[in-house]
C-alpha cells in the first residue's frame, strides 16, 4: 500500500509521476490516501485506477470520521468522546457515516477502530483515539463501530494488535516495549480484539511494539514477530482475515530494518498487507531476491495475494473501480450526517469538576477573558472558541498563548486578566504522532501568573484529557476530546447551559478522576443551532423567505426578522428587507423592534405572573385595593383577572393625547375612565386595563414596571436588547431599530428609537400596554423560559403551575388565557397547523409571536408594518398566519 494525497497536482508533478510509475511498472496492489479533499481525492482515485493493470485496493485512516483525512466530509468525535456519550449506538453511527462517505469516494478499507485499551495516561500516541481504559467498553464500542462500517460494505480494521495502550513511547519515533506476561495481555489488551474477531472483524492491524515476556524473539516488533501474529492472532484467536502492518516507515521499524527486510519479516510473521514503505522500489527488489534465494517462498506471497484479490472480487472492484463524481454532492456531509455528528459532540461533553460556576450567566460574570492555549502556532480552532463564546456572552476579551506570543502580548493578557470576572482556558494541546502531549514548560509560568489573580477559571480541554493535571486548581474541568472546529462549536453551548451535560469519563486520571465520573446538568438556556437539530426541514422553511419577500415587494412592510425556536434551539433567525423604503440600511438578524402590545405579555403579564406566584397579588384582588378611583359603583367588582382577560368593562382605548401630554395626566384619565360594559359581561380588548396593571405593579413592588421587569427578568436572563426607552442606552441598541411611522397627526415627525404608541410615548415611553423593544434573540430566551417550566440558566423565574394557569384557556367568553391570546376558532394569526393549546400575542407595529407547547416551538415575526404610516401593512395578519403554517409544515413527523 503506497502513499498518495487526494489533492490537486499537475500531471507533471514529480511525486505524482513517481506514484504512477509504482502503479504501472511495479504493480503495487493498493493506495493509502493521506490528506486531501472530496473532489481532489475522487479525481485522483479515478486517475490512478484507470492506469492500473489490476484494480487498486484503496484504504485510509478514518478514526475521527472521513474528515480525519478528507476535507469537506463529516468529522466525528474521537473514540473516547464517543464512549463518553454512554451510547454505543453512536459508535455504530460513526462507523456507518464514515464508511458511507468513504465508499462514495472510492475507499474500500478503513483503518479503524482503535481497539487499544488506554490504561496508561502517559501514552503519547493513543489517548483519545482509544475508547476507554476499560477493556469491556473498548470491546463494546469497537464492535459497534465495526458493524457500522460493515453495514456499508467496507472493511473495518481493528488496531493496534496486540495492544498499544500501555506504552509511554511513540512508535512513530522509537520501538516501545511492553513487559506484561500473557495472562495480563489475555485479560486486558486482547479482550477487545477477541470480541471483535468473534463478531466478524475482517482485518487487524499490527503494532510496532516488542513483547519480551511473550515473544520468543526479544526486541522484535510485533509486526515482524511470528509469536504475535501467527501464534496469538492466527492460532489462539483463530483470525483468518486480512492482517495489515502499521506504517513500515515508522521508526519502530525503519530504524532497525531495511525496506525489504521489514516486508519479508512481516510476511513471515503472518502479515498480508504492507503499509507505506520508506522505499517501495528497494523493498520490491529485496523481496524478489529473497524469493530467488529461498528465504521467502512464492507460496507465502501467493497466500496473501489471493486473500487480497478475493476481497477485491467480493467488493466488485474488478467490474467497477471508478468513483461516480456526480453523486458526491448529495452523498457527502449531508445535513443528516452533520446533525448526527453535532449531536454526538454535545452528548460527549464531560464535566468532571464544577465549583458552582456553570452555567455561566452574564449577570454573574460580566467580563470574560478567553485564553486559547496552542502547542505551536495559534490553533485554527482557538479563534472559533472566541467567536462561539461571544455568541453567548457580550463582553469577551481573547488572547492566544502560543509559541509566538510576545512579552508585550503577555503583559496585555495580564492586564485583561485583572479586569476579568471569569477566565476561560481553552487547551488545544493535541494528541499527535511525533509530538509531545504535555503542556509546554514555558507556558507554566504564564498560567501560574493568571491563577495568581484569584479569578474563577474554567479549563476546556479540546484534545488531551490528561491535561487537567496541569490545571488541578481550575474551578471547572471540562473534557471536549478534540480541537476540531465542529467540536468547539458543539461544546461551548454546554458551559452556558444551552445543551445538556451528560458525558461520563471513560478513562482515568490517577488521583483525580475515575471511569464513570461526570457531572450532569440539564439544558437551561437557548442554543443556536440548525433546523435539522430540531427535526425541521430547511427546504420547507425556505418558504418563509418567499412569504417575507413577497410582503416586502408589496410594501406591507420595509423589512423584518423571523425567528423559530424549537426543542430549546433557535434554529431560524433570518433578516429580510430594509429599515425603511429608501433601502439604504438592511435589516440584520439582531434587529430590535417596537413590541407594541407584546409589551402586555413580556412586561405586564409576566410581572403579574411573578407577583401572583409569590403571593403578593391575587388574581381576584379588586382593583380598588390598589386604585382608589375604582372603589365606587360597578368598578368595585373589577378584579385583576378582569384586566388580564379584557373583560373589565373599560373601553378599548381613548385618544387622550389630543389634550393630555404628561404621564400623570394620562394615568389619572385612565383611572377615571367610565365603564362601557358591566364587569365580566363582554370581551373588549383594552389597553387601559394594562396601563393600570403597570400602576399596580409599581404600587406592590415599589418599582416602575420598566425597572421591575429589568431587575427580575431581563438582566438576569441576559436579555440585553429588551428594554423600554432604548434611546437612553445609546447607539449600541438604537442603530438596530427601524422607524415605525412618520407622524403627522401628533407632530412627532419620524418616530424612531421611541415608542410608536401615542399614549405610551407621552407616558415617558413606559406603560403596561406598550413601550417595550426587543429582538428575536431575546424573545427566544423568554419563550424558552416559559416552555422550560419557568427555569432559565438554572434560575427559577416562574413556577410551572403559574405558567400553565396564565397560558391555558381561562376566559368564560372566548379562548383567551390570562394576558395571553390563544388560538381561536376560524381564522387565526397562528395559522391552521398549530395546536389548540397554542398561545401568543400580536403588536400593532407588525410584531407577533405564537408558542405551541405541544410541539415545543415558538414562532416570532418582527416587522415595522406601520412605516411610513399605519395605512400600510393591511395584510399583516394573513402574512403572520402564512409564516406560522410554513414553519409548522417544516416539522418532520
Amino acid at each position: 500500500m503506497v502513499r498518495a494525497y487526494g489533492e490537486f497536482s499537475n500531471d507533471r508533478d514529480l511525486d505524482y509521476l513517481r506514484l504512477k510509475e509504482l502503479i504501472t511498472d511495479y504493480h503495487v496492489g493498493g493506495i493509502i490516501f493521506f490528506q486531501g479533499d472530496v473532489y481532489g481525492q475522487a479525481v485522483r482515485n479515478n486517475e490512478l485506477q484507470k492506469i492500473a493493470k489490476y484494480p487498486l485496493w484503496i484504504a485510509q485512516d478514518m478514526e475521527f470520521g472521513a474528515a480525519m483525512r478528507i476535507d469537506g466530509t463529516t468529522r466525528i468525535t474521537p473514540a473516547m468522546g464517543i464512549a463518553a456519550t454512554g451510547n454505543s449506538y453512536n459508535a455504530y453511527l460513526k462507523g456507518k457515516i464514515t464508511a458511507h462517505e468513504a465508499k462514495a469516494i472510492g475507499v474500500h478499507q478503513i483503518y479503524a477502530p482503535v481497539l487499544d485499551v488506554n490504561n496508561n495516561p502517559n501514552n503519547p500516541v493513543i489517548n483519545v483515539r482509544s475508547y476507554s481504559a476499560d477493556p469491556g467498553m473498548v470491546a463494546e464500542y469497537g464492535e459497534e463501530f465495526m458493524k457500522g462500517v460493515q453495514s456499508e460494505g467496507l472493511i473495518s480494521t481493528g488496531k493496534h494488535f496486540p495492544g498499544h495502550g500501555d506504552t509511554e513511547t511513540d512508535s512513530h519515533l522509537a520501538l516501545p516495549t511492553i513487559t506484561h506476561d500473557y495472562a495480563r495481555l489475555d485479560s486486558v489488551e486482547l479482550a477487545p480484539f477477541r470480541q471483535s474477531i468473534n463478531e466478524g472483524m475482517q482485518s487487524i492491524m499490527s503494532a510496532h511494539i516488542s513483547f519480551p515476556n511473550i515473544s520468543e524473539n526479544e526486541r522484535l516488533p510485533g509486526t515482524l514477530d511470528p509469536s504475535i501474529l501467527n501464534k496469538i492472532l492466527i492460532d489462539s484467536l483463530s483470525f483468518n482475515g486480512l492482517i495489515v502492518t502499521d506504517g513500515l516507515e515508522m521508526q519502530g521499524i525503519a530504524a532497525h530494518y531495511s525496506p525489504g527486510q521489514a516486508v519479508i519479516k512481516a510476511l513471515q510473521a503472518g502479515a498480508d498487507q504492507m503499509l507505506v514503505s520508506t522505499d517501495e522500489k528497494a523493498a520490491i527488489n529485496e523481496i524478489k531476491k529473497a524469493v530467488e534465494s529461498g528465504e521467502l517462498s512464492e507460496e507465502r506471497i501467493d497466500f496473501s495475494v489471493r486473500k487480497i484479490l478475493q476481497l477485491k472480487a467480493d467488493k466488485g472492484i474488478f467490474s467497477n473501480r471508478l468513483v461516480n463524481i456526480e453523486s458526491l454532492n448529495y452523498k457527502i456531509n449531508t445535513p443528516q450526517f452533520q446533525n448526527t455528528a453535532n449531536r454526538i459532540v454535545r452528548e460527549s461533553v464531560t464535566v468532571l469538576k464544577d465549583e458552582d460556576i456553570l452555567p455561566i450567566r452574564q449577570i454573574d460574570y460580566p467580563n470574560i477573558l478567553v485564553v486559547g492555549i496552542s502547542d505551536g502556532e495559534e490553533h485554527s480552532s482557538a479563534r472559533t472558541l472566541r467567536r462561539e463564546i461571544s455568541r453567548y456572552h457580550e463582553n469577551v476579551q481573547y488572547h492566544s498563548l502560543d509559541y509566538r506570543t510576545s512579552n508585550e502580548e503577555i503583559q496585555e493578557l495580564m492586564e485583561d486578566a485583572q479586569q476579568a470576572d471569569l477566565i476561560i482556558l481553552g487547551s488545544f494541546i493535541r494528541v499527535r504522532s511525533y509530538h509531545s502531549l504535555q503542556m509546554p514548560e514555558e507556558y507554566n509560568r504564564i498560567l501560574e501568573q493568571l491563577s495568581g489573580f484569584d479569578k474563577p477559571e474554567i479549563l476546556l480541554s479540546f484534545g488531551n484529557p490528561y491535561i487537567v493535571e496541569n490545571f488541578s486548581d481550575a474551578d471547572v474541568h471540562l473534557m471536549a476530546w478534540s480541537a476540531a472546529s465542529d467540536q468547539v462549536r458543539g461544546t461551548i453551548p454546554a458551559i452556558f447551559g444551552a445543551s445538556d451535560i451528560q458525558g461520563k469519563f471513560p478513562g482515568e486520571v490517577p488521583g483525580m478522576y475515575e471511569i464513570g465520573d461526570g457531572i450532569e446538568m440539564p439544558q437551561s438556556t437557548v442554543r443556536y443551532d440548525d433546523p435539522i437539530a430540531a427535526n425541521m426541514s430547511i427546504d420547507s422553511l425556505l418558504q418563509v423567505d418567499k412569504i417575507m419577500q413577497s410582503a416586502i415587494n408589496d410594501s406591507v412592510f420595509p423589512g423584518g426578522v423571523v425567528g423559530v425556536m424549537r426543542n430549546g434551539a433557535l434554529v431560524w433567525q433570518q433578516a429580510y428587507g430594509y429599515h425603511d423604503y429608501s433601502k439604504t440600511k438592511a435589516v440584520q438578524t439582531n434587529g430590535i423592534y417596537d413590541m407594541a402590545s407584546i409589551t402586555k405579555i413580556m412586561a405586564t403579564t409576566t410581572s403579574m405572573m411573578k407577583l401572583v406566584d409569590e403571593g403578593k397579588v391575587s388574581l381576584d384582588d379588586p382593583i380598588s385595593k390598589y386604585i382608589p378611583e375604582f372603589n365606587e359603583g360597578l368598578k368595585k367588582e373589577i378584579t385583576i383577572r378582569h384586566f388580564l382577560l379584557h373583560t373589565s368593562g373599560l373601553p378599548a382605548f381613548r385618544i387622550y393625547v389630543d389634550e393630555l401630554r404628561t404621564r400623570n395626566e394620562l394615568v389619572e384619565a385612565v383611572r377615571n375612565e367610565p365603564l362601557i360594559n358591566d364587569p365580566g359581561e363582554e370581551y373588549v380588548y383594552s389597553d387601559l386595563g394594562f396601563i393600570l396593571l403597570a400602576e399596580i405593579i409599581e404600587e406592590v413592588t415599589g418599582k416602575r414596571i420598566d425597572e421591575y421587569v429589568h431587575d427580575e427578568f431581563y438582566e438576569p436572563m441576559g436579555m440585553t436588547s429588551t428594554t423600554f426607552n432604548p434611546e437612553e442606552i445609546g447607539s449600541v441598541l438604537t442603530n438596530r431599530i427601524p422607524p415605525t411611522e412618520i407622524d403627522t397627526v401628533y407632530n412627532r415627525g419620524l418616530v424612531h428609537k421611541k415608542v410608536h404608541d401615542e399614549r405610551a410615548y407621552f407616558m415617558d415611553g413606559v406603560s403596561g400596554h406598550a413601550g417595550l423593544f426587543s429582538s428575536v434573540h431575546d424573545m427566544a430566551k423568554y419563550f424558552f423560559m416559559l416552555l422550560n417550566d419557568g427555569n432559565y440558566g438554572g434560575h427559577q423565574y416562574l413556577s410551572p403551575e403559574i405558567i400553565d394557569l396564565f397560558t391555558s384557556h381561562q376566559s368564560p367568553i372566548n379562548q383567551r388565557g390570562l394576558g395571553f391570546d390563544r388560538k381561536s376558532e376560524g381564522f387565526s394569526t397562528a395559522g391552521t397547523l398549530t395546536s389548540e393549546n397554542s398561545f401568543g400575542h400580536t403588536g400593532f407595529t407588525g410584531t407577533s409571536f405564537w408558542v405551541d407547547p405541544d410541539e415545543n416551538i415558538a414562532i416570532i415575526v418582527l416587522t415595522n408594518r406601520t412605516y411610513p404610516n399605519r395605512s400600510y401593512g393591511s395584510r399583516i395578519s394573513r402574512i403572520r398566519a402564512e409564516i406560522a403554517d410554513a414553519v409548522m409544515k417544516s416539522i418532520n413527523y
